[in-house]
């Protein structure tokens, strides 16, 4: 029970825990750092900003700009909590067009890092220098210096060791710090920016206009992927570049949006952008995009989290209609919406073998119609007749294998899964074939296999990701693989995120088949690739892999089994691909030959059974 008698409790927390609670919400990571940074040195007017980075920000964070610079005073009042020199009443949150404004960052920075400040104005003779650790000043004096500011942040949660313990590996840090980099960069295209990490520069950013500082950051092959948008209205101005379908991914990442140059993340927006591109693209891809919306400062709130992140619109349907619709329009300007062809069906002659030759010889499926008919049937019954029969006709004809020989039909197709217990998916032999039955695809991307109960419908991509999950795993754990030689080997640059990645798992990536070494600067040269890859270009392979593999960074996977899910996930049979039946049959042999052959790596299952009786119910 709560004794009310009890002495004065409350007491007023000393400044250096506040702001060490305070650096909680602000400061989560070395990126959170940079942020704040870089967000400060644009305030200061800055043309040129350098940012050193070691260690991934875990020893040391600079950022040196050559802004307008502090006084002796400014320099110190700096590092206190709520001075700022952006608003100085509550009607300014309101008219907000500076980066930062709560007076909070500095602080929240120098409660659990050492940090030496060094900052000259432009008149002034000498600088000042301020050396912070845990927000006790150890020293204050004048200085030489440039015009300008260099905020040096070392040793990072050196006095919150449990803080510093939950920060990822380097490669995880360094990812989150371009992150932040390449947003403020892109916001301010007019401003050069250059990245220095462990000595190496990784960006060097002249400023120019917004579709050189996009290619700058993301690399010379993001040009042919832009799609200009520009709209201006009295209410808003829309402008920047989205991504061409094509070019969409399976995984979130190269999607910006900006508010009055202040990077926002809102899945609201997002949704409005997705809607533009309906019915182009699956809703499994993400396209890339680069959007900048100008607005009254009067008409948003971006006082909703530290991070400054979130914002709020007076009119968010306005803003959601404004840019689904100029989105839209951008991509049938530039001819990027498909066009109707209303003199043929492109879908019905690619599909039907009596239509296509080139379908007949990659025909894997083997009709077997049973329609009959009578002279005296009626004419329009006849005529039925004779359109069914045209629909199918090619289709009789002998299986075929890839060198277009007829396959021998086999009595009985065994497969028995290494499954301890599993279900017996046929008779009690374990067998799922029939006599004289073939499997055929469904829309190139399922398998269908007659068993004795039914049938068995098998998703090939989830099928195969399966298999070639089991087979790489276990040539990780034995550290043995053939390598196919390229004859030519293939050089690829890649931009600094990727390559960061990349230079990470090359070594993890050997046994398995891939030789690719790094020639410095971001570029590579690729020697050898897994034998029996041979329909995938080595530049969409390396893409697959760097995305599959930070998407599944986030799973806390260990780094075989992230690589041999990323392999898997990259080099398997996707939706689409046309199989005759030989393959057919060994992606099923495969599958159920695996140890566990229900479930894809990524959880997805890959087939499931119809019985002769569910499909009665149904169709009574």
């Amino acid at each position: 029970m709560y004794l009310c008698y009890m002495a004065d409790v409350i007491k007023l927390l000393p400044d250096a825990i506040a702001n060490q609670i305070a650096a909680g919400e602000v400061i989560q990571r070395p990126a959170s750092v940079v942020k704040e940074l870089l967000e400060n040195a644009i305030d200061a007017g800055s043309t040129e900003i350098k940012l050193v980075i070691k260690d991934a920000g875990k020893t040391l964070i600079q950022v040196i700009d050559n802004g307008c610079g502090m006084s002796e005073t400014d320099a110190r009042m700096s590092f206190e909590r709520h001075a700022t020199s952006k608003i100085q009443a509550a009607k300014d949150l309101f008219c907000i067009r500076t980066m930062g404004f709560r007076g909070e960052a500095l602080a929240s920075i120098a409660a659990i890092a050492q940090i030496e400040l060094r900052t000259r104005r432009t008149d002034d003779e000498v600088g000042t220098l301020i050396q912070i650790e845990g927000s006790e000043i150890k020293r204050q004096e004048a200085c030489q210096c440039a015009a300008g500011t260099t905020f040096s942040v070392k040793n990072l949660f050196f006095n919150v060791p449990a803080r510093r313990n939950f920060l990822k590996s380097n490669t995880v840090e360094m990812r989150h710090i371009i992150d932040e980099f390449q947003r403020v960069a892109l916001a301010h295209h007019d401003v050069f920016f250059s990245l220095h990490h462990n000595g190496s520069e990784m960006y060097h950013l002249a400023a120019g206009n917004l579709r050189q500082r996009i290619v700058g950051l993301l690399g010379v092959n993001t040009n042919k992927k832009l799609v200009p948008v520009d709209e201006d209205t009295d209410i808003i101005k829309i402008y920047g570049f989205v991504g061409k379908v094509e070019f969409a991914k399976k995984t979130r990442g190269e999607q910006f949006f900006f508010v009055n140059s202040r990077f926002i993340k809102s899945g609201y927006l997002h949704h409005a952008v997705m809607s533009a591109y309906e019915d182009l693209m699956p809703k499994e891809n993400y396209p890339l995009y680069f959007l900048f919306i100008e607005i009254d400062p009067a008409k948003i709130d971006i006082n909703v989290h530290p991070t400054k992140q979130e914002i709020k619109f007076d009119d968010e349907r306005l803003i959601y209609n404004y840019l689904k619709v100029t989105v839209r329009h951008a991509l049938a300007q530039y001819n990027v919406m498909p066009t109707l062809d209303f003199n043929s069906e492109p879908t019905f002659i690619k599909n039907n073998p009596a239509v296509n030759p080139q379908h007949q010889e990659q025909n894997v499926i083997k009709f077997s119609s049973s329609i009959g008919g009578s002279p005296k049937e009626d004419k329009r019954h006849q005529n039925n007749l004779k359109n069914w029969q045209k629909l199918y006709e090619g289709t009789e004809e002998e299986p075929l294998n890839s060198d277009n020989e007829p396959i021998e039909e086999k009595e009985t197709l065994t497969i028995e899964s290494k499954v301890s217990g599993s279900h017996e998916l046929d008779d009690d032999k374990g067998t799922f074939s029939k006599k004289g039955k073939v499997p055929y695809q469904l829309h190139d991307a399922y398998i269908v296999s007659q068993i004795r109960s039914g049938f068995m419908l098998i998703d090939q991509q989830a099928a195969s990701e399966r298999i070639l999950y089991e087979k790489y795993f276990k040539i990780l754990e034995n550290q043995e693989n053939s390598i196919q030689q390229e004859l030519f080997p293939k050089t690829i640059e890649l931009n600094p995120s990727d390559a960061i990645v990349l230079n990470e798992i090359t070594d993890a990536l050997k046994p398995l088949g891939m030789d690719i070494r790094s020639l410095g600067q971001n570029t590579f040269v690729v020697h050898g690739l897994p034998a029996g890859v041979n329909d995938i270009k080595e530049e969409d392979l390396i893409e697959r892999l760097i995305e599959q593999y930070q998407k599944n960074i986030d799973l806390k996977l260990d780094i075989q089994e992230n690589i041999a899910r990323t392999m898997a996930y990259s080099t398997s049979i996707k939706k689409g691909k046309r199989l005759n039946i030989i393959e057919m049959q060994e992606l099923i042999d495969q599958l159920f030959a695996c140890n566990i052959p229900y479930k894809s790596p990524r959880g997805k299952a890959c087939f499931t059974t119809f019985d002769l009786e569910e499909i009665e119910k149904r169709l009574n």
